[in-house]
């Protein structure tokens, strides 16, 4: 019996130190979490969304850690030096969809790559350069024609107007 008792409880403190490392693989910070994009516990959760800025996103993650809410977005790829400025404007939308939503500003967000983590903080500067470049983005969608921004070929493979874009690469 005291075998038995005792293979438990190895069972058990080895069961929290894998929870505890793939938690710390995942990206996710101490805390609960409270939404999730991923279908590993739960019904995957709906989007958020926020009428005053016709905005809808689902943050891989939102833990809510003892300095408030955080979401949390996994990428697969690797980073380089600093994170994409595209995947900081989207921590950014979702820090403004939970603000709006839950009325509790998050202090910053985290962007998962497969080699490391970066917490972006959430200022009133980045929130303002969010909002200005959603409005260029829905100025943008407005027009007949925009202009290739960029010269890589595998960006315009996986773009999504890539059968209507008279400037594509590919």
């Amino acid at each position: 019996m005291l075998y038995i008792v005792g293979f438990l409880i190895l069972t058990g403190f080895f069961l929290l130190w894998f929870s505890a490392k793939q938690r710390q693989a995942g990206g996710l910070p101490p805390g609960r979490v409270i939404y999730s994009d991923h279908n590993y516990w739960e019904e995957v959760e709906t989007p958020l969304y926020d009428p005053t800025f016709n905005l809808t996103g689902k943050p891989d993650y939102i833990v809510d850690t003892e300095q408030g809410p955080v979401p949390v977005e996994v990428k697969s790829g690797r980073a380089q030096a600093a994170p994409y400025d595209s995947h900081i404007y989207q921590l950014a939308a979702y820090c403004l969809l939970i603000d709006q939503l839950f009325d509790e500003r998050p202090k910053y967000g985290i962007l998962h790559y497969s080699n490391t983590d970066f917490a972006v903080d959430y200022t009133p500067e980045l929130e303002n350069r969010f909002i200005q470049v959603l409005r260029e983005i829905r100025s943008m969608s407005r027009k007949k024609s925009v202009n290739r921004s960029h010269e890589s070929v595998n960006r315009c493979r996986k773009c999504g107007f890539q059968e209507i874009c008279d400037q594509s690469l590919v």
